[in-house]
C-alpha cells in the first residue's frame, strides 16, 4: 500500500494533482478542497489509499491520516465506491460526517452529490457504530485556501470536481457572486458551501 506521497506538486487538474516522487508524476484524485491547498511547483505531503480494480489502479489523496482513514470506511458500505465516498468528504470535513451520522442528519448526506433521500436513510443505518465520535469541534466548513487563481473559477472548478455539470456551476457561481463581493477576501469554502445549498434548492 502507497501510505503517502511528497514531492513537488507538478501539475493540478479538476480532481487531479501530479505530484512527483523520485522523478516519478504520481496521479492522485482529490477532493477540491485538497487542491485548492496544493500550487504547482511546492512541496506537498498527501495521506493516500490505493483502490486495486481488474482494470486500473487509482491512488486517492487526502488532507491528513484522518480523511484517509475515513474514506476507506465509506468506501465499504454496499453500493458506495471510492468516487462517491470521496464526494463525500469533499462537500464534509470527516468530524462533520461522524456528527451527521451520529445525529441520523439525512439533509447532511443529501447535499452529497449522488445521494438522495433513501440511499441518505441506508448509508445513515450502514454507517452507524462505525465512524466513531466527532475528534473534536465541527468547523462551519471545511477549510479552503484561497490562491491567486480568482475566487469564481476556483468555486466553479470545485463544483465540477463534485460531479455538477458546468452549467449548473455557472448558476451556483452566479448565485454567490453577492456573498463572494460583501467579502474583503472572498472565502472560497464558505462560497462552496453556499453554492451547493443553492444547487440542492434547484433539485
Amino acid at each position: 500500500m502507497i501510505a503517502f506521497v511528497q514531492g513537488p506538486v507538478a501539475h493540478l487538474a479538476a480532481g487531479t494533482a501530479v505530484v512527483e516522487v523520485g522523478g516519478v508524476g504520481m496521479a492522485v484524485q482529490c477532493t477540491p478542497a485538497t487542491l485548492a491547498g496544493l500550487r504547482i511547483g511546492e512541496s506537498a505531503r498527501l495521506a493516500t489509499s490505493l483502490v486495486v480494480r481488474e482494470d486500473s489502479l487509482t491512488l486517492y489523496g487526502f488532507a491528513d491520516d484522518d480523511e484517509r482513514a475515513l474514506f476507506e470506511i465509506l468506501q465499504a458500505a454496499p453500493g458506495v465506491g471510492p468516487r462517491l465516498a470521496q464526494a463525500m468528504l469533499g462537500v464534509h470535513s470527516p468530524d462533520a460526517l461522524r456528527l451527521a451520522v451520529a445525529q441520523g442528519d439525512e439533509k447532511a448526506l443529501i447535499a452529497v452529490p449522488g445521494i438522495g433521500k433513501a440511499k441518505a436513510a441506508k448509508l445513515l443505518l450502514e454507517y452507524k457504530d462505525k465512524l466513531g465520535a466527532p475528534h473534536g469541534a465541527v468547523p462551519a466548513q471545511k477549510p479552503v485556501a484561497t490562491g491567486p487563481a480568482p475566487w469564481h473559477e476556483q468555486l466553479h472548478a470545485a463544483l465540477v470536481g463534485l460531479g455538477y455539470a458546468p452549467r449548473e456551476a455557472d448558476d451556483a457561481v452566479a448565485a454567490v457572486a453577492p456573498e463572494a463581493d460583501a467579502q474583503a477576501v472572498p472565502d472560497v469554502g464558505t462560497l462552496l458551501r453556499s453554492a451547493l445549498r443553492t444547487l440542492n434548492r434547484a433539485r
